[in-house]
């Protein structure tokens, strides 16, 4: 039982004066805003460290071919970039591992969560089953390349407005997808959203707050 006589845990012994300002409970959505920010990076606002690496396209021209490299030009987010790289190399690995452009997760390695999803010439495409010398001349957009002089996609907003994140890790493969989706004539319905996002896992289980801000978007 408390002794009325002792102050509380927040007072001065002597003064009773407040030791600290007690803070209201945070808001769920301005929990996401401060905590969440950390997963959601990535996935929705630019990535100044990753953006500054990529100022100038790189270029492997000059260096020697080792065994079993070949050289490739990829096009992505609107820069060339020429480099060696092993035949069997897959793209999602060069991007995160050679371009640093880690937005797009590695998930699976299967083609089965949808993370890794990005932007083949406008169409959505498992980037951890493809080669990236098969991309030789082809326009590469990962999620990195969405926003326009410091603007958001509307889909990116619209994910950051509802919520549509927990962890964040799927997020961006489901903003591609989602980007995607926007290009086509079917998607009215909640159903047909479902269908053709189907292909990307959301392990925290946030489908209802991904399909309110597809819906937003098509509506706006």
């Amino acid at each position: 039982m408390t002794d009325p006589t002792q102050p509380p845990g927040n007072r001065h012994p002597d003064t009773h004066e407040p030791l600290f300002e007690e803070l209201a409970a945070p808001s769920r959505r301005s929990f996401l805003r401060t905590v969440g920010i950390s997963g959601i990076a990535a996935a929705t606002a630019p990535v100044w460290s990753q953006a500054a690496q990529l100022e100038a396209p790189l270029d492997d021209s000059q260096k020697p071919l080792a065994k079993g490299e070949q050289r490739i030009t990829l096009n992505v987010n609107g820069q060339a970039h020429t480099l060696n790289v092993p035949g069997n190399a897959v793209l999602l690995d060069v991007l995160r591992d050679r371009l640093k452009l880690t937005g797009t997760k590695k998930g699976c390695d299967h083609g089965q969560c949808g993370a890794c999803t990005l932007h083949i010439n406008d169409e959505p495409v498992n980037s951890c089953l493809s080669l990236a010398a098969m991309h030789q001349g082809d326009r590469i957009t990962t999620i990195e390349g969405l926003e326009r002089n410091g603007q958001l996609h509307p889909i990116q907003e619209a994910f950051w407005a509802h919520d549509a994140f927990q962890c964040g890790y799927c997020t961006s493969g489901q903003i591609m997808s989602a980007v995607a989706l926007a290009n086509e004539p079917y998607g009215s319905s909640d159903a047909e959203i479902k269908e053709a996002m189907s292909g990307n896992i959301c392990r925290c289980g946030a489908y209802s707050n991904i399909l309110a801000a597809i819906q937003q978007t098509r509506k706006a």
